[in-house]
Parts: structure tokens; C-alpha cells; sequence
């Protein structure tokens, strides 16, 4: 995911990602989370195409957060400089997930 956000550019107020599945799914993620180390967006597994059933054609893998984030069947991924709240969040799951915080919910 660093060497996408690397090659997209954006500008330099931007801090969040929004990422739009084939199937409506929106998910938000701080631009920081999104270009995280461990952040990836998979495409295959053992050489073969990734299943659907498991997120393909491409899925964002983001291990540090709760797998809502992690978005299946990308379509689409927006960089932004307002944050826009996905299909979990706006149904009161936190906005960013951590589970070694134990941020599942909002306050």
C-alpha cells in the first residue's frame, strides 16, 4: 500500500483512505493505517488468483485493525482530506478498530 499511495501522490492534506468494494461495502482508514508497514492489498494466494470467496479479485489486508477494515472485492480506493465513515461505522463500530485497544465499538 506504500508504494501505491507512493505512485498516487496525493496531496498534502490528505489523511484518510475510503475504500468502495464491488458489493456497496465502503470502509474508512487513516492514511497512516492504510500505508502501514503490514498493510497490503492481496491479489493472490500460492500463485493463483484470489477467490472471491476470500476478497477477490483484490482485497486490503490490514493486520494491525479489526478485519472490517480490511475491505473484500476493492473496486475502488479514494484518498480524501475529510474522513467519510463506511458501512460499519456509521452503524457504531469505532472509526479506527484497534483490537489491542479494544476500539469494536464507538463511544
Amino acid at each position: 500500500t506504500r508504494d501505491l499511495l507512493a505512485k498516487a501522490m496525493p496531496q498534502d492534506d490528505a489523511a484518510f483512505v475510503i475504500l468502495t468494494s464491488y458489493d456497496g461495502y465502503t470502509t474508512n482508514l487513516r492514511l497512516e493505517d492504510f500505508a502501514a508497514e503490514d498493510a497490503l492489498i492481496a491479489h493472490s494466494w500460492q500463485g493463483q488468483p484470489l477467490a472471491p470467496e476470500h476478497g477477490g479479485p483484490a482485497r486490503l489486508v490490514v493486520p494491525h485493525l479489526y478485519f472490517w477494515k480490511s475491505a473484500k472485492w476493492l473496486q475502488k480506493i479514494e484518498v480524501a482530506t475529510r474522513d467519510h465513515p463506511g458501512f460499519w461505522e456509521v452503524r457504531g463500530y469505532h472509526n479506527r478498530g484497534d483490537p489491542w485497544a479494544e476500539q469494536r465499538y464507538s463511544e
